[in-house]
């Protein structure tokens, strides 16, 4: 019999930083024989990880690595898999000791891309270069996507949502980490108008004020305010029941991806050439393009360093949403 290999995987980054290490953990625990899958991230993003069928063990940084260290010595690795690859990731695997692969980040033509506007990055998405990471373990994509596991527990009912927004509706993830990733709130109803269909708006409770807005002004028969009443994995149920997502640069957006959601992503200070967009699933990308500052950041900012914000202020909203074109309802 063939002993275990017990693998590693370290990502601490956020939401959508884990769901885009889904396929690296799948095709690791179906390719390589006897593989044993340990996953290790922040407690906040245990939601993505705790039901997913091909982790073995799951083990969360809560602020002190030294204690986190001297638990994961005890597993005795046979590999470390860095999807990050930043200080606390590299001491950790310094720490173990163990064979390991650190995803390049690139960080030297991200610099040249967002300081001095050269774009010598290669056109490869984040999940890929994941991936090509661990091609010596003789791991091949198997070109299936993302995944995102819900429970039953936080399957959405038909009946938690009102009436106007049981059976159909268009999803908006609203939310965004930074200021600069996110359209303004008038942009946001603009968008809400032009959709012109049940919406339900997501995102946690800093968006919720937000969300009122849109609803004071478009009412509550065509906007459904979600945001802060459900959690991470009931907000991805949502997400997996509408006939389309409208989203910022954000992880409901790649959450979206892994249940193959057309996707309309909005895209402010970042762009998508930094590998971040939809992954395998159909997408249209909205950006306001020609601007000479953009992109300002990798990450985003709390203000446009330029005031003006043309990003999203002048990103042009000319898409046609065939796929509501026939089943259009009037709220005006």
């Amino acid at each position: 019999m063939t002993s275990p290999v017990n693998i590693l995987i370290l990502q601490f980054a956020s939401i959508g930083n884990v769901v885009l290490t889904s396929p690296v953990v799948r095709c690791l625990k179906q390719q390589l024989p006897n593989a044993v899958i340990h996953y290790c991230t922040r407690p906040d993003y245990q939601p993505i990880i705790l039901h997913n069928p091909y982790i073995s063990e799951r083990h969360y940084l809560d602020g002190n690595v030294i204690e986190l260290i001297r638990q994961l010595r005890a597993q005795k690795f046979d590999y470390v898999i860095d999807l990050q690859n930043t200080f606390i990731s590299r001491l950790i695997k310094t720490a173990l000791g163990a064979p390991s692969y650190s995803v390049d980040k690139q960080s030297f033509r991200n610099w040249l891309y967002v300081r001095l506007k050269i774009n010598a990055l290669a056109e490869q998405h984040m999940v890929d270069r994941y991936l090509a990471m661990v091609q010596p373990l003789g791991i091949e994509n198997d070109g299936r996507g993302l995944d995102y596991f819900i429970p039953y527990k936080d399957e959405v009912e038909f009946d938690w949502l009102p009436a106007t927004h049981q059976h159909d509706y268009v999803a908006f993830a609203i939310g965004g980490q930074h200021t600069t990733r996110r359209l303004p709130l008038s942009r946001m109803i603009e968008l809400c108008r032009k959709i012109n269909y049940p919406i339900v708006l997501l995102g946690d409770k800093n968006d919720r004020k937000v969300g009122e807005e849109i609803v004071k002004v478009l009412g509550a028969r065509q906007i459904y305010n979600s945001c802060g009443q459900f959690n991470l994995n009931q907000s991805a149920s949502i997400i997996q029941r509408a006939r389309l997502v409208f989203t910022h640069d954000t992880g409901l957006m790649h959450i979206a991806a892994a249940f193959r959601k057309k996707v309309y992503s909005f895209w402010g200070s970042s762009t998508p050439q930094l590998g971040f967009y939809p992954y395998k699933t159909p997408h249209v990308r909205l950006e306001a393009t020609g601007l000479g500052c953009r992109p300002c950041s990798a990450t985003g900012s709390d203000e446009c360093p330029m005031k003006h914000f043309k990003c999203m202020n002048t990103l042009p909203f000319d898409f046609d949403v065939k796929e509501l074109r026939m089943k259009k309802k009037n709220f005006e």
